[in-house]
């Protein structure tokens, strides 16, 4: 039996916290790392008390709003924004830490996350928003997708 890389660990848990996202479109999962130690997690999904896309339907859809564009006009709060947000509601800074992401981070969630002094994102899938590239280069955060090793 091989125990799986920190890397593989980190986004193993990342995965499953994206099990629990409400979006009808696409199951995001975020989990803010330091020193070896979970943060805070997130998924995307309505803000708490409100009604989720899964059982009112998506504002997005209902718009034909395509991937990657007008985020504002949607419900739910990202994947990325709710890890921030939960680490702040329990004091709990997220300074030099790495954000584990299954999606590369729309621009509204980077802007967070370079002001919220996270050094590096680890993400298995890209995302149709070319200026999050471009401020990910430009932030100087290190940018590092995950690929699965095949095992034999």
């Amino acid at each position: 039996m091989s125990r799986p890389s920190w890397e593989e660990y980190f986004m193993d848990i990342t995965f499953l916290v994206a099990k629990r996202a409400t979006c009808r479109r696409r199951q995001v999962g975020a989990v803010l790392v330091k020193d070896k130690r979970v943060l805070s997690t997130g998924y995307n999904g309505a803000p708490m008390g409100l009604a989720h896309c899964l059982d009112i339907g998506c504002l997005r859809e209902q718009n034909n709003i395509p991937s990657g564009e007008r985020h504002e006009l949607c419900r739910g709060l990202h994947a990325e924004q709710n890890a921030i947000i939960q680490a702040a509601y329990h004091g709990v800074s997220v300074n030099d830490s790495i954000l584990f992401c299954t999606n590369l981070p729309c621009i509204i969630c980077l802007k967070m996350i370079i002001n919220a002094g996270i050094k590096k994102i680890v993400y298995k899938d890209g995302y149709a928003d070319e200026l999050s590239y471009d401020m990910i280069r430009e932030s100087g955060i290190e940018l590092a997708e995950y690929r699965v090793e095949e095992k034999i």
